[in-house]
């Protein structure tokens, strides 16, 4: 039987009032008991359908005034669990004494309030506009993030399906802490085919991401000793967090249109490069240079930490191999599903050298982090061949947004030049000096999220700081960068 409107919804005691018409009656009733705090910031208001037959008006006129509080900041509306009220608006505290009807009685023309003994009343005090509530943003454009919608969740189903029908019992069992063998062999044939990676299945460790290899790795480096790592002077500020949790100090190397300044290299115990496609600035790291930082490891006995996070990304170019061929025994290689797959898969990977493996082994523990079902269904699709083609389909769609991108800055706004675009996920746009604050902000009014390059800077960096914007092009859905790309397009100079 269907609810009726005595026990549907949720209860709300509201008056509309005022001579002008039901729908700014119930606007204005809604918007006092907002403001004297009768309806606190977080309360959930009926639906139109419930309130509409509370008041026997009809849902349109709900409909409208909800729409118009929204429109105001006193209201918010979520998309499939309804309409609230808004957190931040200014509010009396409720007092149901002065909530009661009093005799006072006011005078159109004025707007000043008497009460019986004709006593002028003190003018109302203006109140503040109501703040509007922090809402995520409608558009992302902060690197780092595929485009989740594209996730092949039915090849995923499938291959998840035929690993649970054909894997024998005992890979459900507390696995090998290095990873399950089926997704290492895989790992290693692809790596080599694919990214020059030379390796074998007992060199390579799973692990829950990159961040997680590399709080592996400083464990290591520091029970070893180490007390300094080199890192680029632009990179991620998370990284080296993380490295300085571990105690691990992080001395910047300068960057210039090669890459890595890799000859400034002195006594430091490892270095964290991403040579392929450097990051935030998207230069790949000149032969030379490789060359450079390859033989500074093998005369001071450093460790090269190379993160490989797109590697498979490219465009107008040749793929560039991991740095780990030139020397398998002085690189660690890590590598991730978080671009080509999804990051909440928490899967990636590192190739060791033969002389860390059990070091590092015996630091990430005696459990295996990762779900073994996650890792076989990887594997799967490794040897399958539906990773290469959804590695070639995500290829083929950045490509076409990094080319939309290309042309809408030509077309408006010609001052602003985009770098480091023949690979990755991500776009920088240098902008005049001295700007890049304001559009970051502008952005945010527009509810862009946008991160300027600044924000990738290391503390202890040299040198003038660069005013640009790091553009995320793989987080838009596909039916939505049309739209992420006009926001961006508003806000630059």
């Amino acid at each position: 039987m269907a609810d009726s409107w005595a026990t549907s919804g949720v209860d709300l005691h509201v008056e509309p009032t005022g001579s002008g018409g039901l729908r700014r009656g119930l606007t204005d009733a809604l918007r006092e008991a907002v403001r004297t705090g009768r309806l606190a910031p977080g309360t959930r208001l009926p639906s139109s359908r419930s309130l509409a037959a509370d008041l026997g008006v009809a849902r349109n006129t709900v409909v409208e005034a909800y729409a118009d509080l929204v429109a105001e900041g006193w209201l918010t509306a979520r998309q499939g669990s309804g309409t609230w009220v808004a957190t931040g608006v200014p509010s009396a505290p409720f007092d149901r004494k002065a909530d009661r009807k009093t005799d006072r009685k006011t005078d159109r023309k004025t707007g000043e309030k008497a009460d019986r003994k004709g006593e002028a009343a003190p003018p109302p005090v203006r109140t503040a506009r109501p703040r509007r509530e922090r809402r995520r943003p409608v558009h992302n454009l902060v690197p780092g993030t595929p485009d989740l919608a594209s996730f092949p969740r039915t090849l995923w189903l499938r291959a998840a399906r035929r690993v649970l029908a054909t894997a024998p019992h005992h890979v459900l069992d507390y696995g090998d802490p290095r990873g399950n063998p089926a997704l290492r062999t895989a790992l290693a044939g692809y790596l080599a085919r694919v990214r020059g990676v030379r390796t074998d299945p007992d060199r390579l460790l799973v692990c829950a991401g990159v961040s997680h290899g590399l709080r592996i790795l400083a464990a290591v480096l520091r029970a070893r000793g180490v007390r300094t790592i080199a890192v680029d002077s632009y990179g991620l500020d998370s990284h080296w967090k993380l490295l300085a949790q571990a105690g691990l100090r992080t001395r910047p190397l300068p960057l210039d249109h090669h890459g890595t300044v890799t000859q400034e290299l002195t006594d430091e115990g490892a270095v964290l490069l991403t040579p392929a496609h450097q990051f935030p600035l998207g230069v790949p790291l000149h032969p030379d240079r490789r060359a450079a930082v390859v033989n500074w490891a093998r005369r001071t006995g450093g460790l090269i930490l190379e993160d490989d996070y797109d590697g498979e990304f490219r465009y107008d170019r040749q793929p560039v191999g991991a740095l780990q061929g030139l020397a398998p025994d002085q690189v660690v290689y890590l590598g991730t599903a978080s671009k080509s797959l999804a990051p909440g898969l928490r899967l990636a990977w590192m190739a060791l050298p033969p002389s860390l493996v059990e070091e590092a082994a015996e630091a990430k523990g005696p459990t295996d982090t990762c779900g073994v079902l996650d890792q076989l269904t990887l594997a799967e699709f490794l040897t399958s061949g539906a990773y290469d083609r959804q590695v070639r389909s995500a290829r083929l769609r950045y490509r076409r947004r990094r080319d939309a991108l290309v042309e809408a800055l030509a077309t408006r706004a010609p001052d602003v030049r985009p770098t480091g675009i023949a690979a990755g996920l991500h776009a920088v746009l240098r902008l005049p000096s001295g700007t890049e604050s304001a559009v970051v902000q502008a952005a945010a009014w527009q509810g862009l999220a946008l991160h300027g390059l600044s924000r990738y800077r290391h503390e202890d960096a040299v040198g003038e700081p660069l005013d640009a914007l790091v553009v995320g092009y793989g987080t838009p859905a596909d039916h939505a960068w049309a739209a992420a790309l006009d926001a961006l397009c508003r806000v630059l100079p």
